[in-house]
């Protein structure tokens, strides 16, 4: 009757049901071994083909090999006791209870009259599901092993298992690749093959204690690798115990986080910079305006005094001084990125050859300069005073590194920046860039110092020669303009500093830059001087009179609003500050706009970009002068403004 759809019952022998669940278990072939002669034995692939069977014949005991918890497996038992089935149903693959399986057995096989000269047959039905469940156990034990075994060799993270002693029994191919050290180089050597010397000893005596006291270790250390190289590993150390308690092994297992430490050390960098930048920004308005009236009385006194005066050299040295300081400024504003800019599409082989001979006469003439210029070279967008700023400082610091002569190179070249290239240099994006390389043979920069050197203020030259504003003013620069700079060096070798600049794929406009010399003209309008600082204010009220303007003062906005309304005649120019108490110049300039449309504006500030801007709609390329600023570029700014055709109404009286 063997996988027949029918059972006979005539011969009283069990009649019993084995349902597979996928693979062959090999059940039905031990019971046929195991209990011949004693059972009739038929078998089904699933259960629902089970089901369909126990319709057509019955069945004492039906042995499934699965869980009751299976999909449908309750479902299909539920359905058996509804069409009257009272066979008996064991699921091999549920947590049995030994005396229950062995009551249902019995029952099923003592259903009938039992011969008592005859075997009992529900002992070798038990017996041979307790093999075959041994069995399974063992082929389930056995699986996980492999999966366990798996998981450690495919695992990312390097494992190394050691016994007591700390001597490694086993490490896995993540170590390998890792470390560059192969299984057989390192099996029999300690957990500290790989110890580097950036941590004291301190260190390592905290681990073993902990993990020798019996409870895990975690921690970030840097380990060195096979070649040399030092990682950082975010490493955990867990004893392993045997059943009596005792220690017998570790585990160490480790995660490279050195890109990822990288990638926080250049965020906290950036925010550390930007700090210092938003410092500077807020220190350069009160800055500026005591600048402004050292320089603007300096200027008035060297007019007052004759060809011949012995004060006069004396007075052009607090003048000297006075831009010297305001230079500091720039630089600091540049550092912080908030300086103004004037954005023009630039040829930077045409910028730099239009420097190079001023950057020879900077080296001095024991350094050779070389420039190798790209070919089709792109254009980017950028401010060229500041760019020529750039090359200046990197050039004045290769000078430095290199005492005794040597060779500076300049080289352009148009790159694509791969995913690649973005993924090891964090934070840069992909896409086209202009690069310029300054590059020199100098004494090098000492490891230690590179992740420093764009800092404000750090300096490694002698105390007096150096201010350390160079690199972080060229650092801020690049940064404003959208691009991103490199250090490359090593002591005795030299060092390359590599700027990247976004390319612009729009045709070059030339970049012009206007350069007025001699006497400036004065003119006869009327002019409106609005300042909120009256040391700053009455300078240059003097100037602009001394130069034939008709000047009317105003505080702030609210008096320069009673002035405009009180004056009669017509007033050409509003010269205003554009941070004041009680209103800002471009909400003044919108007042104003309404009562006197023929009036134009120029707004002046010593604060940062970001705060002018956040005053108005300022055109900060044609009519605004960033303070501190000479009286003479103050004259040339006011008769440009007052010959130009555009007047208030088109340029501040939508200001917010």
């Amino acid at each position: 009757m063997e996988n027949s759809p029918s059972a006979d019952h005539s011969n009283g022998a069990i009649h019993l049901l084995v349902v597979k669940s996928g693979e062959d278990s090999g059940l039905y072939d031990l019971l046929r071994q195991r209990c011949q002669g004693r059972l009739q034995i038929t078998q089904a692939d699933s259960l629902e083909a089970a089901g369909a069977q126990m319709t057509e014949a019955k069945y004492d005991l039906v042995l499934c090999d699965c869980k009751a918890s299976d999909d449908g497996a309750t479902q299909w038992a539920d359905r058996l006791q509804g069409n009257g089935h009272r066979g008996r149903v064991i699921f091999l693959r549920d947590h049995l209870n030994d005396t229950a399986v062995e009551t249902q057995i019995q029952s099923a096989a003592c259903a009938r009259e039992c011969d008592p000269r005859c075997p009992c047959t529900a002992l070798p039905i038990l017996s041979t599901i307790n093999f075959y469940r041994r069995q399974r156990q063992e082929r389930n034990a056995e699986e996980v092993l492999r999966k366990l075994r798996r998981t450690v060799e495919q695992s990312p993270d390097l494992v190394m298992i050691s016994d007591a002693a700390g001597v490694l029994e086993y490490v896995n191919p993540a170590f390998e690749q890792l470390t560059g050290y192969s299984r057989e180089e390192v099996i029999g050597q300690t957990l500290g093959v790989l110890k580097s010397e950036q941590y004291a000893g301190e260190l390592y005596e905290e681990m073993w204690d902990t993990v020798l006291s019996g409870n895990a270790f975690r921690g970030i250390v840097i380990n060195r690798k096979k070649n040399g190289e030092t990682i950082t590993v975010e490493k955990a150390i867990t004893p392993l115990r045997n059943p009596e308690g005792e220690i017998t092994h570790f585990i160490s297992t480790g995660r490279d986080i050195t890109d990822q430490r990288r990638l926080e050390s250049t965020l906290q960098q950036a925010q550390k910079m930007d700090a210092i930048g938003r410092l500077a920004g807020g220190v350069a308005h009160d800055f500026n305006n005591l600048l402004m009236v050292i320089s603007a009385y300096g200027e008035l006194t060297m007019d007052a005094l004759a060809e011949d005066h012995p004060l006069r050299q004396n007075v052009g040295e607090i003048i000297a001084a006075a831009r010297r300081a305001a230079d500091l400024t720039r630089q600091l504003l540049a550092f912080s990125r908030k300086q103004m800019q004037s954005l023009q599409r630039l040829d930077l082989n045409a910028v730099i050859g239009g420097v190079s001979k001023m950057l020879q006469r900077l080296i001095g003439e024991d350094i050779q300069l070389a420039f190798v210029p790209g070919k089709d070279l792109g254009r980017v967008k950028a401010d060229p005073v500041q760019i020529e700023q750039v090359l200046m400082n990197l050039a004045a610091n290769a000078r430095d590194a290199m005492p005794c002569g040597g060779k500076l190179t300049i080289e352009t070249a148009n790159l694509r920046l791969d995913e690649a290239y973005a993924q090891r240099h964090s934070m840069v994006p992909p896409g086209d860039y202009v690069m310029f390389a300054v590059s020199d043979s100098g004494e090098g920069i000492a490891e230690q110092h590179q992740a420093h050197i764009f800092e404000p203020f750090y300096t490694t030259k002698e105390a007096g020669k150096g201010t350390g504003l160079g690199l972080a003013t060229v650092y801020g620069i690049v940064k404003q303009n959208g691009g991103f700079i490199w250090v490359y060096s090593e002591p005795g070798l030299g060092t390359a500093f590599k700027v990247y600049l976004p390319r612009v794929r729009s045709t070059m406009e030339e970049a012009r830059t206007a350069r007025n010399d001699g006497k400036l003209p004065g003119g006869s309008e009327t002019v409106l001087l609005v300042e909120d600082e009256s040391a700053v204010r009455q300078p240059a009220r003097e100037f602009l009179a001394r130069c034939g303007y008709t000047v009317l003062e105003a505080s702030d906005g609210e008096d320069a609003l009673r002035v405009s309304r009180e004056y009669c005649g017509p007033i050409d120019l509003m010269i205003s500050d554009v941070v004041m108490p009680k209103m800002s110049g471009p909400k003044l300039a919108e007042q104003v706009a309404a009562e006197r449309p023929r009036m134009k504006a120029l707004f002046v500030s010593g604060y940062a970009e970001n705060t002018v801007l956040r005053h108005g709609k300022i055109d900060v390329t044609t009519r605004f002068l960033q303070k501190p600023f000479s009286l003479k570029t103050l004259q040339g700014k006011v008769r440009e403004v007052l010959d130009a055709e555009e007047a208030i109404t088109a340029s501040a009286v939508n200001a917010v």
